[in-house]
């Protein structure tokens, strides 16, 4: 059976990361883009982060650009943005994509294990994938969904 483990993403200095580093870990896997609406999302990640990091969370941001461009080109200016404005510390890895044909395959899973209203897709940023202590992916997430909405879940995962 294929877990979130299986994957290696590559981290924002291009090296590559396997995520069964994580195992045993509660994941909360998110697309996310510095120039978007719901930008906000990262101060209330980073605070479900904080709160739960010692119980075994681990929040995962992947920087995307295919919704609207609104992602720097660099990872550099991501992180510096990420980190300055939300105060970003959880780990973040170097931008993909998350859809289409050149969609990693990390988000090829998760999209396969849990598919969204109406299609499978993602449609924007800030989609966010709950996966449990053994790399199962739980649930999904709209983007418009708040961060802190995703608490009582993420607790049960974590007891």
């Amino acid at each position: 059976m294929t877990t979130v483990y299986d994957f290696s993403v590559k981290d924002t200095k291009g090296e590559n990361f396997s995520l069964d580093e994580y195992k045993g870990k509660v994941l909360l896997i998110v697309n996310t883009a510095s120039h978007c609406g719901f930008t906000p999302q990262f101060t209330e990640l980073q605070k479900l982060y904080d709160t739960y990091k010692e119980e075994g969370l681990i929040i995962l941001g992947f920087p995307c650009n295919q919704f609207n461009n609104q992602e720097f080109e660099d990872i550099e200016s991501t992180i510096e943005f990420c980190q300055l404005n939300h105060g970003v510390r959880f780990p973040m890895f170097a931008k993909i994509d998350v859809k289409g044909s050149e969609a990693h395959p990390l988000f090829q899973y998760l999209v396969s294990e849990k598919k969204g209203f109406l299609s499978d897709a993602i449609k924007w940023n800030f989609t966010k994938f709950l996966i449990d202590k053994e790399g199962r992916v739980i649930n999904r997430y709209a983007p418009q969904t708040s961060p802190l909405k995703i608490e009582e879940d993420i607790k049960k995962l974590l007891r």
